[in-house]
């Protein structure tokens, strides 16, 4: 056999040796998603499927409430002790008329309902009058509230086709006549700061990122995240007088210190905590502290309707449980804790607040 055969063996050897170990090693390793094996920890556990007290949701989304059967949806909120749910989608116009019809033949005050506004057209002429006109029948129709949904400041675009701010004056006649109705603004503006980070090991959503790609943000998409985080709080420093709820606790459930300082700045700013729950479960402390402090100014949230998920919410307000799981690992890998608020405080986050908040919810039907 010459020199280059010997050689041709050679690395063909290494080559299968090479493989072969790393198949090994391969052997040896678990991706992130697979091990998420029992904790062996035994702690007190108390998995509750139902609120201890009677509870309005305030961010819920039901997409066809005129034709749907609310019979079943109702029967879903009794088992969770969800007395008043906000339906966030009532899109508006006839729709709107026909969803709060719909509901109050089905129930007389369970199921409340806030209009949306179209942004088509901003910047022609007599549009924000069409659109303020339009608020004002809604709510006479039965709307409670106004939601206003991340595209303004992502994708909404004025008549010449210029990315419009969450603050943009030529939308201030809305805020002023939110005013003058009584009604509140749900807002929800961006997203979680990651989603504009890189998608690397530094990230902690980065499994959240590789697994839902089009979470991925970036300047492009109209705004950085601080312009829009400004956006959002110059429109409420601006009006006042109108009451706004902002969705997912601003986006800083991760750093409530801040958050604390933006309801000091604000009175007229509230919070709710849909989809961060997560947050609030893994720094029980502080975010008890948060909670005693700032009792007054935060609704109970969910956002997305999956029942099962309500238990979650519930063992980390209402228990003190230790180290236990979140019910989406790409939302959240690490462990939760109950904060154990006292009835005083789950009362007012229950119901008090939407109740002192949102117009024409009957009283009647929860404790004092």
């Amino acid at each position: 056999m010459n020199i280059l055969g010997k050689k041709y063996i050679y690395v063909a050897a290494l080559l299968i040796f090479s493989q072969c170990s790393l198949a090994q090693t391969d052997k040896g390793r678990i991706d992130f998603e697979t091990y998420n094996p029992p904790s062996s920890l035994v702690v007190p556990e108390h998995v509750l499927t139902k609120a201890k007290f009677p509870f309005i949701d305030v961010h819920n989304h039901q997409n066809n409430i005129p034709s749907q059967n609310l019979g079943n949806l109702l029967a879903e909120m009794d088992k969770l002790n969800m007395r008043v749910m906000v339906n966030l989608s009532g899109r508006g116009g006839d729709y709107l008329a026909s969803a709060v019809k719909h509901a109050s033949e089905a129930t007389p005050n369970r199921l409340v309902i806030f209009t949306n506004i179209s942004f088509q057209g901003i910047g022609t002429s007599g549009w924000i009058q069409t659109t303020t006109k339009q608020l004002e029948d809604d709510v006479k129709a039965g709307a409670k509230g106004l939601k206003i949904f991340k595209s303004l400041g992502f994708s909404v675009k004025d008549d010449k086709g210029t990315v419009v701010p969450v603050d943009d004056s030529r939308l201030d006649p809305i805020w002023q006549k939110c005013a003058q109705l009584g009604i509140p603004v749900l807002i929800h503006t961006a997203d979680p700061k990651q989603f504009w980070d890189a998608p690397d090991s530094q990230n902690e959503r980065w499994l959240e990122l590789l697994t839902q790609p089009g979470r991925n943000r970036s300047a492009a998409d109209g705004f950085s995240w601080e312009q829009l985080i400004e956006q959002q709080h110059n429109l409420v420093k601006k009006n006042p007088k109108t009451t706004f709820i902002i969705a997912h606790f601003g986006w800083y459930a991760n750093d409530l210190q801040h958050l604390g300082k933006l309801l000091d700045s604000y009175p007229n700013m509230n919070v709710e905590f849909g989809a961060i729950i997560a947050e609030l479960g893994r720094q029980p402390r502080q975010a008890k502290q948060f909670f005693d402090k700032y009792q007054d100014r935060i609704l109970f949230g969910k956002d997305s309707w999956v029942p099962s998920e309500y238990t979650t919410y519930f063992r980390v307000l209402e228990t003190e449980d230790e180290y236990f799981p979140y019910h989406k690992k790409y939302h959240a890998y690490w462990k939760m804790y109950g904060l154990g608020l006292s009835d005083e405080v789950l009362k007012k986050v229950y119901y008090k607040n939407a109740l002192r908040i949102i117009p024409g919810i009957d009283k009647s039907q929860f404790p004092n």
